[in-house]
């Protein structure tokens, strides 16, 4: 059995070179803010979950992108709005978010 129920990873790649990247779109800051919900709600989510920030997830051009696992579901967001409904509706109640599914 695993020590989390769900992997969040979020890409918070910033490219050097100018190249579109999901950190251009505030991907660390929504990963940051999708950590501290998902801490504040450990009581209503039913299982551990890891908030994670990953290098380049190489779909830059559907970005920013998170992913979560084990169930291998990707979701774009556009604010914190969009994060607010992936925690409540995928990892409280377990039921993908279809309209920000990539």
């Amino acid at each position: 059995m695993s020590h989390f129920k769900h992997h969040v990873f979020f890409c918070t790649n910033q490219r050097a070179n100018g190249d579109a990247c999901c950190n251009d779109h505030g991907a660390s800051d929504m990963r940051a803010y999708a950590k501290d919900k998902v801490k504040a709600l450990a009581d209503k989510i039913p299982e551990r979950v890891r908030v994670n920030m990953a290098g380049c997830l190489d779909r830059c051009a559907e970005g920013p992108v998170m992913v979560i696992y084990p169930d291998a579901v990707w979701y774009t967001y556009v604010d914190k709005n969009d994060i607010d409904e992936i925690i409540d509706e995928h990892l409280i109640s377990g039921r993908v978010v279809e309209r920000l599914r990539v």
